[in-house]
């Protein structure tokens, strides 16, 4: 007991740590991008290309100054900015970034748990993640701070129909809710193929799960001055801020986990594999953002309900006929 206590520590540690250095070198990589795309450099004044920009952005946001309105709820207001990151770093206990690799004769799992539920632990943490961004625009007391909660509201628990409907269809075809399992269902052929339909909703549904472009609606800094987060200073900005990029790497885990094979590659290391997958889905992530413009907020809507929605059932139908046909 005291030894797998000590290796589940240990990967404990060593997810958070390279999952908080991506998020703050996914802050980098998003400007970098941005720029190159703008015909701009980017960071390039603290250290080398900007490397170290990420490391005096945490630094200033620690000595800043703390203000609380008055008029806010000021417990909400301080837990919200705490749900939004907690929410996003939990999905990871359940995200294999590899199969096993041994250690001095000892076989060690590259994953902290296997759960038989792990499908329905992701979409319920990921729907209590946005209780983070509501719950921050309605306790700051301000007008534009509450229309961009009242969004994010609307918004997030629409394109979670989609997003689980997606996913629904996978576990109809590889009959497993471990996402685990459904990495080795995987290892002939990736469920991109399988169900590309599928894999394009899941896409578009994330996001606008994660408020970027052109779903950014609970922010539209040019229309709500920055929306949900318009209160919010120093390290409870930072920590909104954070949770944005740690959802955006799950998002891009969670791609690859479902739809692009996983740790499933040739000649490299399977963990290597799935960074390389990861990181190719949160340059997607940043390149439509330097593509799209803003939709306006009854486009959001219209595309959900009339468009992804009807799509995610119609496939959902379609993929259980095949398997009745097929069976």
């Amino acid at each position: 007991m005291v030894e797998f206590m000590a290796v589940l520590l240990i990967k404990l540690l060593v997810v958070f740590t390279v999952s908080m250095l991506i998020v703050a070198y996914a802050t980098w990589i998003e400007r970098k991008v941005l720029g190159h795309v703008q015909l701009r450099y980017g960071p390039m004044r603290v250290g080398w290309h900007g490397l170290l920009q990420p490391v005096a952005d945490g630094i200033k946001s620690f000595f800043k100054e703390e203000v609380v309105p008055e008029n806010a709820d000021k417990s909400l207001f301080i837990l919200a900015p705490i749900i939004s990151i907690t929410a996003a770093l939990s999905l990871l206990v359940v995200i294999p970034f590899g199969d096993t690799v041994t250690i001095m004769g000892r076989t060690i799992t590259l994953y902290l748990t296997d759960l038989d539920i792990g499908i329905l632990f992701v979409l319920g943490l990921a729907t209590i993640g946005s209780y983070g961004t509501i719950l921050g625009g309605w306790s700051s007391g301000n007008k534009y701070g509450v229309f961009g909660g009242l969004r994010a509201t609307a918004q997030m628990i629409s394109y979670e129909l989609s997003m689980a409907f997606a996913v629904i269809s996978l576990v109809m075809v590889a009959g497993t809710l471990s996402l685990v399992e459904m990495v080795h269902y995987q290892a002939d052929l990736w469920n991109i193929v399988r169900q590309p339909v599928a894999f394009i909703i899941f896409i578009v549904s994330g996001i606008a799960e994660l408020n970027r472009t052109p779903f950014d609606m609970p922010e539209a800094e040019s229309e709500l001055a920055c929306g949900y987060n318009i209160e919010y200073s120093s390290m409870k900005f930072s920590l909104f801020f954070m949770a944005e990029y740690a959802h955006m790497f799950v998002f891009g885990a969670l791609v690859t986990t479902f739809f692009l094979g996983g740790w499933h590659g040739p000649f490299l290391p399977g963990v290597v594999w799935f960074f390389i997958k990861t990181f190719l889905v949160i340059f997607f992530c940043i390149w439509e953002r330097s593509t799209f413009p803003r939709l306006r907020y009854d486009q959001v809507m219209k595309l959900e309900w009339k468009i992804l929605l009807p799509a995610a059932l119609l496939n959902v139908a379609v993929t259980g006929l095949v398997m009745i046909i097929m069976a």
